[in-house]
């Protein structure tokens, strides 16, 4: 693939460029999520004096807020959100899932847990695409293959997603099946779609099932250029065996990303299996929550008693502006007090860890020493 070059490997890891027109992205990488074009509590300064070089934005979030329509006037969501490093946007599929909706296809009620009767769900999907009612305002959508690769024309970024139907874990195999042949016709219509030089990512679904994550992603490599895996949450082992299963199934020239996961670990047995890129709101979600990245592993609960006195930095071996001139205490008092200034100290820190740690693998591949860097 013209894009994507892969410049060294050690074992399965491996260090690549991805070329995008706006700028070229290195790999094995981290995409920060800013769901609704902002990383949460960072600026694009902010962003770019850390060194991240690639953001996620969500198609089915901005179409319903300020739409895509706007941003579009704006120049794309570079311009709209100050960003002028490369973007990826996800196809808007995993909303379906995301919503707590269980995807039996084509019906429109579904019994919750401890419900006694059928309740109304927020969404249906057909053949056709996926009927929204709105989470903001009820309002109802439908978003289709075509509808999402057209926003993200629309939105501009330089990585975008096919439409996908992200299967629940609990689906059966038979009801799996049936949800990747509808992932297959949805990226035959993205492809039909698609009428920009956005590099355009093919999703692997299948849940657990070998055989039906092989099929997926035999259809994926042959009709894409890059390669996105489906994950699942909760279960680590389970997740490599995926990606064990998958790689071998799709050409090495062509970037692979691994959606939604992006802990410490996730990342070290993904690019230890092949994997390119990543992205996950954990830095974020943690750093609101009172949890820190510090080296090599471990996180820090700033909510313990145990740092309301203590002077040192989150993490003595970081070099970011937040460790760098704040305390534990200091950043614990904010967090109990409800500073906005906490949110952004936090997650400053957290995005530089995880930006920084993709910079030190990156180093180790090159110099054919990643399992000692994980410490294998």
């Amino acid at each position: 693939m013209k894009n994507f070059k892969i410049l060294h490997k050690d074992g399965k890891a491996r260090v690549g460029e991805l070329i995008t027109p706006h700028g070229i992205i290195e790999t094995p990488n981290f995409n920060p999520v800013g769901t609704q074009a902002a990383v949460k509590a960072l600026s694009p300064k902010d962003l770019k004096e850390i060194g991240v070089q690639i953001v996620l934005a969500n198609t089915y979030h901005l179409m319903l807020r300020p739409g895509a329509d706007l941003i579009e006037k704006f120049g794309g969501l570079h311009k709209f959100m100050g960003w002028d490093k490369p973007i990826m946007t996800d196809s808007g599929g995993f909303q379906v899932f995301s919503l707590g909706i269980a995807l039996e296809h084509g019906s429109s009620k579904v019994v919750g847990k401890g419900d006694s009767e059928p309740r109304p769900r927020l969404n249906k999907i057909t053949e056709d695409g996926v009927t929204f009612q709105s989470h903001l305002d009820g309002s109802r959508y439908i978003l289709t293959p075509e509808k999402s690769i057209r926003i993200q024309a629309q939105l501009g970024a330089d990585l975008i997603v096919a439409f996908d139907d992200h299967e629940s874990s609990k689906h059966t195999h038979d009801e799996m099946l049936k949800s990747i042949e509808l992932t297959k016709r949805w990226g035959l219509r993205s492809l039909k779609a698609h009428k920009t030089n956005q590099l355009m990512y093919g999703v692997v679904h299948g849940g657990t099932h070998k055989d039906l994550r092989v099929r997926s992603a035999k259809f994926t490599d042959k009709n894409f250029e890059a390669i996105a895996i489906g994950g699942i949450y909760g279960d680590r082992q389970k997740l490599c065996e995926i990606i064990d299963w998958v790689v071998p199934q799709v050409s090495e020239e062509k970037p692979r990303h691994l959606l939604g996961i992006g802990e410490v670990e996730d990342l070290f047995n993904g690019i230890e299996r092949g994997i390119d890129l990543f992205d996950c709101v954990a830095p974020t979600r943690r750093a609101r929550n009172g949890s820190l990245y510090v080296y090599p592993d471990r996180i820090l609960n700033l909510r313990q008693s145990r740092f309301t006195a203590d002077k040192k930095p989150i993490d003595p071996q970081c070099s970011c502006y937040t460790c760098a001139n704040f305390s534990r205490a200091y950043l614990r008092h904010l967090f109990f007090a409800g500073e906005i200034l906490y949110h952004q100290l936090a997650t400053y820190h957290n995005i530089h860890f995880m930006t920084n740690l993709v910079k030190d693998i990156r180093e180790a591949i090159k110099e054919d020493r990643f399992n000692k860097l994980r410490g294998t």
